[in-house]
């Protein structure tokens, strides 16, 4: 009975400790590209933000976040005159533990410049 009951307590805390997570993102084209006057600046530039919410308390909403992730991004590498941002990929991440959700925004972009 006592091994029993040590497991269940093992099997219990696993439980508890261990999460699920989901990933979904989608990509937004920006600008028209139908002339060949432009050229990569950078490429794979990307931004993140996050939030907690424990019993479902907390956080910021997915606008906010989706803003925040582009914030960073934008200020590990700022823009310059001609550059316009492209090819937009914003990925998504939930996890879930117990009593604790927590959601992380990536936002991917190319630097295109213009000639």
């Amino acid at each position: 009975m006592r091994k029993l009951i040590k497991l269940l307590a093992i099997v219990l805390s696993i439980t508890f400790v261990s999460s699920c997570a989901i990933h979904n993102g989608y990509i937004e084209n920006s600008a028209s590209w139908s002339e060949a006057n432009f050229s990569y600046a950078n490429q794979s530039i990307s931004g993140m933000s996050g939030a907690q919410y424990v019993f479902a308390i907390g956080g910021l909403k997915r606008q906010a976040l989706i803003e925040e992730a582009k914030k960073d991004m934008l200020k590990n590498n700022p823009l310059q005159p001609n550059q316009v941002l492209a090819n937009v990929t914003v990925n998504w991440k939930y996890s879930f533990y117990v009593v604790v959700f927590k959601t992380d925004c990536t936002i991917t972009a190319d630097v295109m410049e213009f000639n």
